[in-house]
């Protein structure tokens, strides 16, 4: 797509989407959900990158006051009132990540006590360790682009609460395990396994956090993030982040540009992990290619799913550029640079998956129709991947 034509159909599609959710103008309670609020504010901050306009940087930094005054407190539907982390109303305004933040699904979450329902449980609110790590990038994001280091901090206080929460300690002489979804106040578990790729997500995050920090505040005490990284690290060895999920394979080409940027740019040592995702991306892709996913009818396909791969395929190519750029002597250079060259004969498909939600018959089908907030902020961000993807 022709670049001004892609501006334009981006600039549409979050101004509706801003309409849509109540960020501007709302009539009735605001429509906020954590996965897609935090692309939406990476969307908005690269709008106002193009085009130097300011009111895109206020509804990023609008959409980001909502999110915590209405996914940092408690439900409407539950008799607890105020900030999740307990503060009182002028201290939580001030820490307003310090208790998590909600998913922002529909329903109540389940009762300690209630009947566990797979089914159910993903209509049902709760807190997520991934959708969190999301709302750190975005927080880190606007800190960058801003100047303004207080919603560094508030990514790292974050970082710290939901690194407590959802982590725990196993037997003794065995690693540290993490809760895959947490109840709203954070006190119990919801779903007790892990993550495939939460650990990686965490460390990785904690990583750009900690760096971040290193540069606007030096070592200051209040925003190291070392221990929580050791952990991290630890949960990482041995996996195996192989997956069938095209979002989760999207994820891990955008995990190994921004750990590619650590290694490269902030002397990050981590050219074993890079080479684990990298070979990991490969594997999952050659299998899910091979069944020609693209053939079926929109109707029956998750467009966020999708255009989560296809915003990875953007990330891909930038992983390519910084290895190519990269000193002779980087460790496993040959290797790392094989990989990324063999992943991007996949490339091509993130044109087929943009061409595919660019078509407005499909934007009409059901399943589209159903989950239309996340495909309109996800089908940005592949268009205009910048401002998610920039580290």
């Amino acid at each position: 797509m022709e670049q001004n034509a892609s501006r334009t159909l981006v600039r549409n599609v979050m101004l509706e989407f801003a309409d849509l959710t109540g960020l501007v103008s709302p009539q009735g309670a605001p429509r906020r959900y954590l996965w897609t609020d935090a692309f939406a504010v990476c969307n908005f901050l690269e709008l106002y990158r193009q085009t130097k306009d300011e009111h895109y940087k206020r509804l990023a930094l609008r959409l980001v006051d909502q999110v915590h005054h209405v996914l940092g407190r408690h439900r409407d539907d539950d008799p607890r009132t105020g900030w999740l982390s307990g503060l009182d109303d002028q201290e939580g305004a001030l820490h307003p990540t310090r208790g998590g933040l909600r998913i922002g699904k529909e329903m109540n979450e389940r009762r300690p006590d209630e009947f566990y329902d797979e089914q159910a449980e993903w209509d049902r609110d709760g807190q997520y360790y991934h959708y969190l790590t999301k709302w750190m990038h975005a927080l880190d994001r606007v800190s960058r682009v801003t100047g303004d280091p207080l919603y560094l901090r508030w990514a790292i206080e974050l970082a710290r609460t939901a690194h407590a929460r959802f982590t725990y300690a196993t037997p003794p002489g065995h690693a540290i395990r993490m809760y895959w979804k947490m109840s709203i106040d954070l006190s119990y578990p919801l779903v007790p396994s892990m993550g495939h790729h939460d650990p990686l997500d965490g460390f990785i995050t904690y990583l750009r956090l900690q760096a971040a920090a290193a540069r606007t505040s030096g070592n200051s005490p209040g925003l190291d993030l070392s221990a929580e990284i050791a952990e991290m690290a630890a949960l990482c060895e041995g996996k195996s982040w192989g997956t069938d999920d095209p979002l989760g394979i999207g994820e891990l080409l955008s995990a190994a540009y921004r750990l590619a940027h650590l290694i490269l740019i902030e002397g990050c040592e981590q050219t074993d992990l890079l080479d684990d995702i990298l070979g990991s991306s490969l594997a999952s892709l050659q299998s899910r290619a091979s069944r020609d996913f693209l053939r079926f009818p929109a109707r029956y396909r998750l467009a966020f799913r999708e255009l989560g791969l296809s915003i990875g395929l953007h990330a891909l190519e930038k992983v390519l550029g910084l290895i190519q750029q990269a000193p002779r002597d980087l460790r496993r250079k040959d290797r790392l640079l094989s990989r990324a060259e063999r992943l991007m004969q996949y490339v091509p498909l993130r044109e087929s998956i943009e061409t595919n939600w660019l078509a407005p018959t499909n934007r009409q089908a059901a399943e589209w129709l159903a989950h239309r907030d996340i495909n309109m902020v996800m089908l940005a961000t592949s268009l205009a991947p910048e401002g998610y993807l920039s580290p």
